[in-house]
């Protein structure tokens, strides 16, 4: 196993965990309830840490989290069937449906 992220912020880990994990590679969590803790430890110590199972799922889970915030930066697109502004979030225009270009 491998540590891939931590944060104090366990929504911010729980949102990492579901890009992995839609990238079908399989995690772990650890510390989840060390935060009762706190007190006697280190602060960081306590943070929820996510883990990749498999050693090998690394790289491919790291690529999988730089593309998820490469596309939350992209600017957005304009329908080519209906002219609306999407963001790029959008792979169907929310407007009329239609696809994004590529």
């Amino acid at each position: 196993m491998k540590l891939i992220y931590t944060n104090e912020n366990r929504f911010l880990v729980y949102n990492i965990q579901n890009i992995i994990e839609n990238a079908r590679i399989t995690t772990t969590l650890k510390n989840e309830y060390a935060s009762s803790a706190a007190g006697d430890l280190v602060p960081h110590e306590t943070w929820l840490e996510l883990w990749v199972v498999d050693n090998a799922d690394y790289d491919l889970a790291k690529a999988a989290i730089d593309s998820a915030f490469k596309q939350a930066n992209e600017s957005g697109w304009d329908c080519p069937q209906c002219s609306e502004r999407n963001t790029a979030s959008f792979d169907v225009c929310w407007q009329c449906q239609a696809e994004r270009p590529d």
